[in-house]
């Protein structure tokens, strides 16, 4: 069977990393190993070079953690296992939206399951929407703050305010400051949903409630926001393509 997905394992103990590829060689053989890592500084840097599908973390290790290797990223490109011989750490598996935690010595019931989960999730992701559903609905974005991060759908965010340093993610329930600054933010978010109207505001399109010519956006929770003099007319145009107005010919 050629492999449809690829996966990493990061685990400072070899032999652990030996008994797991063993593992998934024999119960998935549709899964090739292409990446093993001792050093959590090589794993971060695969992680970041390269896009695996999935990917087996140690959770206890010298240095950094896996917990912490995991917050380094404001989204997870990629599904996520944690495999540990600690089960204290449960709580952050589901933190972290992780599809399995799997405990040593591995069982192959619990490895299983995990991965069963994972390339579900996968599966999901790379079937294509309907025309008729947003992008936005089935992206999950990861806020950075001082107590840990907050993953929350793409499409609850109204809009990003910079405070300072700190950027404020806006929902209609509630706000979060995060430790990332906003050209941080622009770098991860969907630009087919979101526009930055002001150097100090990102909004989405699909929760603007009014726009008055005179620069100013009213979202849904009836925060106004400005636009700048120098996008209006670039802001107008996106904003057009997802919208109709009554006695417009679009």
């Amino acid at each position: 069977m050629t492999p449809e997905y690829k996966c990493v394992i990061i685990d400072d103990e070899p032999k652990a990393i030996e008994v797991l590829e063993n593992r998934i060689n024999l119960l998935f053989p549709n899964i090739e190993v292409t990446g093993k890592y001792t050093d959590w500084k090589k794993g971060l840097e695969i992680l970041r070079t390269t896009k695996p599908d999935l990917v087996f973390l140690d959770i206890s290790m010298p240095e950094k953690s896996g917990i912490d290797i995991v917050k380094l990223f404001p989204v997870l490109p990629f599904q996520l296992i944690f495999v540990t011989a600690h089960s204290e750490f449960a709580l952050d598996a589901i933190k972290f939206s992780a599809a399995g935690y799997v405990l040593k010595p591995i069982d192959d019931f619990e490895l299983s399951f995990a991965v069963n989960k994972a390339l579900e999730r996968i599966n999901i992701s790379k079937t294509p929407a309907s025309s008729s559903s947003k992008k936005s609905d089935t992206v999950k974005i990861g806020i950075p703050s001082l107590k840990g991060i907050d993953y929350l759908n793409m499409d609850e965010i109204l809009y990003l305010e910079s405070v300072n340093k700190y950027t404020k993610v806006v929902t209609k329930e509630y706000s979060i400051i995060s430790s990332y600054n906003l050209a941080e933010f622009k770098k991860i978010i969907d630009d087919k949903h979101f526009f930055q109207v002001h150097r100090s505001y990102i909004v989405n399109l699909y929760h603007i409630k009014r726009y008055e010519p005179s620069g100013v956006l009213t979202m849904d929770d009836n925060m106004e926001i400005p636009v700048s003099k120098h996008i209006k007319s670039e802001f107008v145009l996106a904003f057009s393509k997802i919208s109709r107005t009554a006695g417009s010919s679009q």
